[in-house]
């Protein structure tokens, strides 16, 4: 591996980038306010109290938690009598701990708010009454400061789990980056195998079938990355758990930071059950916060809806997605299946770039302003550029912006490209005999370069040049297709701009999806139509790298034109 890409593998401030809001109290003291009896007891009444060195809030229900008036960490949750923060010494808290920070502590009606603020930053923390949750928001104003998630650290031995984001340190063996483990039966183990797009989660945690404990996810206005991006969710070790809300991830990320209030996200216990519905970004009411002061927060009365009649031109074999982003937010809906017809979340005011998206593949982009307090109506949105409507001679998959179909593609988001239930990598596909799964997902210069597909031309096709389309999803270390059809061999093409981190080990094949064309002369052919003409596909790359770490690709659509 160069030292380029171990660089890049090694540095933690990968992570340090975020968004999201808060409320400044003077002084940061403690406002006066009912105390909290029996504050360390499975049952509290509503109210809080200070230790000396912590915040102690009850939420008149089972849950009991602390925030350090010193940092902002969160140092106790106590469910119903069971202490569930920390492991190694570490409490929870923004990105890494924010260090010396004004603390304060407020009731106002049924809600308490703690607010931290760290220089530009703050932080909230809300209980209401009756409830066993944690609400927070965050807000990064600026590049000032690192804070890209928000981490709870929990208990070893609280939650049974053998989960593909699990791992025991003393059986399994390290195999990129100090992140990515082997188990003894060959089946690998990350933080990253977590593993879902955003568009498809609501909450993360775990249940012993008594106790669950969720992080359930905010709606992403002021992360980056889109409807499909992925990152760290949760973790589990032999010495303690971590859930995550992830405001900005450095990782294969396709988008710069935004700054601003991100929130309400909510950890959540329960007798065992998902979460309630009610938690879920998209229908919470989160009105009570409204009076709250929190820096940067718009409520529903502040914001924008975008309603769409109908999409036409679809595919219905896919899901469509309608995004919509600008430099500060960013939000998606599903269309209907049906009918294409859309309505977006609640959104800040603004002009928005529209993209509809054939599963995660853009083939329609317009501009639209939201207004607060009103719904801004389109007409049907009629998509014209798909290319899966292009005839071609041949065509490996189908134009999605994902390895959908192709070899091992349903795995490689929740396990390492070396795990013992991968199907190998090398192997020639014929056109005609072969299936698409038959086809790698990925391609990487020292582990199967030199694919070859081979295919018949008739005495017509033979008589022209043809143009190569290679479609990729992403592109790891600069990796790139340089083609070799018989003997003629194309030129090394510029490398697409993509992420420069880690994608295909961690479970992540999202990039900037681009499409590499090639014209292949007729001189290149054999002059047979009984005879296969060999196309032979090689990763170059200026970068280096070994193994898995190498340059490599993954793949959407390989297709050759009339």
């Amino acid at each position: 591996m160069s030292q380029h890409a171990r660089r890049h593998l090694t540095r933690r401030n990968v992570l340090r980038r975020t968004a999201v809001g808060g409320l400044a109290l003077a002084g940061g003291a403690a406002v006066a306010g009912p105390l909290v009896a029996g504050a360390d007891a499975a049952t509290s009444d509503f109210g809080y109290r200070d230790d000396g060195h912590a915040y102690v809030v009850g939420t008149g229900a089972d849950l009991v938690f602390k925030v350090d008036h010193r940092n902002g960490d969160l140092t106790s949750l106590v469910y119903k009598g069971t202490e569930y923060q920390g492991y190694g010494g570490r409490n929870s808290h923004v990105e890494t701990g924010l260090g010396t920070s004004s603390v304060s502590i407020r009731k106002t009606g049924d809600t308490i708010l703690v607010t931290v603020v760290h220089g530009t930053m703050h932080h909230y923390y809300a209980a209401r009454r009756g409830e066993n949750n944690v609400y927070m928001w965050t807000n990064k104003a600026d590049a000032s400061l690192t804070a890209t998630r928000y981490i709870v650290r929990v208990r070893p031995g609280l939650f049974p789990t053998n989960d593909p984001d699990s791992w025991d340190a003393r059986t399994d063996t390290v195999i990129e980056a100090q992140d990515v483990r082997r188990k003894p039966n060959g089946t690998t183990r990350s933080k990253h195998y977590s593993n879902q797009r955003v568009i498809d989660y609501a909450h993360v945690g775990w249940t012993d079938g008594k106790v669950g404990m969720w992080m359930v996810r905010s709606n992403h206005e002021k992360a980056s990355g889109g409807p499909f991006y992925r990152s760290l969710m949760r973790h589990h070790y032999e010495d303690g758990a971590g859930l995550y809300e992830i405001l900005y991830y450095g990782e294969n990320q396709t988008e710069p930071m935004r700054f601003g209030l991100q929130g309400p996200y909510v950890l959540a216990f329960t007798d065992g059950s998902a979460p309630s519905p009610a938690l879920r970004h998209d229908r919470i009411d989160a009105s009570w916060a409204d009076g709250l002061g929190l820096v940067g927060w718009v409520g529903r009365r502040g914001r924008g809806r975008v309603a769409g009649v109908g999409i036409a031109g679809r595919d219905t074999a896919y899901a469509y997605t309608v995004g919509f982003a600008n430099a500060d937010a960013q939000y998606w809906t599903e269309a209907d299946p049906a009918t294409g017809r859309f309505v977006s979340p609640y959104m800040l005011p603004g002009a928005y770039t529209l993209t509809v998206y054939k599963e995660e593949l853009a083939v329609y982009t317009t501009r639209v302003t939201v207004t607060a307090g009103r719904t801004t109506p389109l007409h049907t949105l009629a998509i014209s550029r798909d290319p899966s409507r292009n005839p071609a001679i041949w065509r490996i998959g189908d134009f999605s912006g994902t390895p959908r179909g192709f070899k091992n593609a349903s795995l490689m988001t929740t396990m390492h490209p070396s795990d013992a239930r991968a199907r190998p990598w090398t192997g020639t596909w014929t056109v005609g005999a072969s299936r698409t799964d038959d086809f790698p997902c990925y391609q990487w210069a020292d582990i199967n370069n030199r694919q070859k597909i081979r295919f018949k031309l008739t005495a017509r096709q033979l008589a022209s040049g043809h143009t190569l389309n290679i479609a990729i999803t992403t592109a790891f270390a600069g990796g790139r297709p340089r083609v070799r059809v018989n003997d003629w061999v194309s030129a090394v093409p510029s490398p697409a701009k993509e992420p420069t981190t880690r994608s295909l080990t961690v479970g992540s094949y999202r990039g900037n999806n681009h499409t590499y064309s090639y014209a292949v002369p007729a001189s290149a052919w054999i002059k047979s139509p009984d005879a296969f003409q060999e196309l032979t596909l090689d990763i170059v790359s200026g970068s280096g790298g070994s193994a898995y770490l190498s340059p490599g690709v993954s793949y959407d659509v390989i297709e050759l034109l009339p």
